[in-house]
């Protein structure tokens, strides 16, 4: 029999609630690292506010024109763990226009990727233990920050972490909104003048605040380079994978391609990168979106109609969060990034054979430092490069059979 009206609406009820789900999710779990990440680079109040509110916009629109073209639960998200490399890299030589600009190269290496084959070959020949040893150190100096801030500022940090921790053990999915919503709570009754007064004059809708560009190659090989890495290996290829593990195997060149657009449309107003989903992806795509595969991209569509949304309230989520310490912001960045913290570490030390290159890469990414201007997360993998090719070098001569001594 086919399917009845109620049926219908009732199935277009649950795969809507979510997309909405999957945006809010996304939105509040890793926000804070976005912003952290951009004024860790230069950005100002303002600016921070209008590459938020740009990063929300290219997502949306981005969602909305895949999952519709292609029929398929599309969900675009910002580079999270591009987000956390601009919070451990720092502010380049140039400020935040040289920050800009690599947010520029970034964008065009994601489209070259899907234009031109052998560059996305040459990223997928990437081993992929030195790839997650980058990402893990850089995403370490975030995740010590709620120890810092218990440390510190015990007030509102410890109410926020036992709430993450008892929802990371019976729900897991809201762990990190419930952490965010705590500190929002702690923040408010921390203010003397309280939220009111101090909100009153904020803009809610985000304003635009373009900046020019200036392409440094310092901050080209120290930013834009690790960020195009580290968006293909953790974000756009899981994303890739979550989608065929449901059944949906989309070519990666239109998705690189308007991803990549996208991010090169919103860099002039501060957005690092836009990239497929990968932690919330399954929401979109999964069971939980409805019983009917085919209509699952109803769900896609709906992530970006209300990253839209969110995107045009960047104003008032930029004052909010302002108004925190920025220890309590980095607090809520580093538990939104510790699962993927352990799944690189997981990933990068599992190869026995590349262990020692994938520790060398972690610790000389960790370091922070800098050697002409270029940051720690290139160098890491330099190393980790070199370490590989150096234990892959055929064993010394010692073992080669002795001349016989002359008599």
């Amino acid at each position: 029999m086919g399917e009845t009206v109620s049926e219908r609406g009732s199935g277009t009820f649950h795969v809507v609630l979510a997309g909405l789900i999957a945006a809010v999710v996304g939105f509040t779990s890793s926000f804070a690292v976005v912003l952290t990440g951009l004024r860790a680079v230069g950005a100002s109040d303002t600016q921070a506010a209008s590459g938020l509110a740009a990063l929300c916009l290219a997502m949306g629109l981005s969602a909305l024109l895949l999952s519709t073209r292609l029929r398929m639960p599309v969900s675009v998200a910002w580079s999270t763990p591009g987000a956390a490399l601009l919070a451990s890299t720092g502010a380049p030589a140039g400020g935040f226009a040289a920050a800009v600009g690599a947010f520029l190269v970034a964008g065009v290496l994601l489209v070259a990727a899907g234009l031109w084959g052998p560059l996305g070959r040459a990223i997928a020949a990437i081993p992929a233990p030195l790839a997650n040893a980058m990402l893990a150190g850089v995403l370490l100096s975030l995740c010590l920050a709620p120890a810092r801030a218990a440390v510190e500022i015990p007030r509102l940090a410890l109410p926020v972490v036992v709430v993450w921790l008892l929802l990371t053990r019976w729900a897991p999915r809201w762990a990190v909104p419930g952490a965010l919503a705590v500190a929002a709570v702690g923040v408010g009754l921390d203010t003397p003048a309280g939220l009111g007064d101090a909100l009153r004059g904020t803009s809610v809708l985000a304003a635009p605040d373009p900046v020019a560009p200036e392409l440094a190659l310092p901050a080209v090989i120290g930013l834009a380079v690790p960020l195009f890495l580290v968006t293909m290996a953790s974000q756009n290829i899981p994303g890739m994978g979550v989608l065929a593990s449901y059944g949906y195997r989309p070519s990666l060149r239109p998705l690189l391609g308007v991803t990549g657009a996208a991010t090169v449309a919103a860099a002039p107003f501060g957005g690092h990168a836009v990239n497929l989903a990968a932690l919330t992806a399954a929401l979109a795509a999964g069971p939980s979106a409805g019983p009917d595969p085919q209509r699952r991209w109803i769900a896609g569509a709906t992530s970006g109609i209300a990253y839209v949304v969110l995107g045009l309230l960047g104003g008032l989520v930029t004052a909010l969060a302002g108004l925190a310490p920025v220890l309590l912001l980095q607090a809520v960045a580093g538990l939104a990034l510790l699962g993927a913290l352990t799944s690189a570490l997981r990933a990068a030390l599992d190869d026995a054979g590349m262990r020692d290159a994938a520790v060398v890469t972690l610790v000389v990414t960790v370091s922070g430092v800098s050697v002409g201007g270029v940051g720690s997360a290139f160098w890491g993998l330099v190393a980790g490069w070199a370490v590989l090719a150096l234990t892959r070098l055929p064993a010394a001569v010692h073992s080669a059979p002795a001349a016989p001594r002359p008599r």
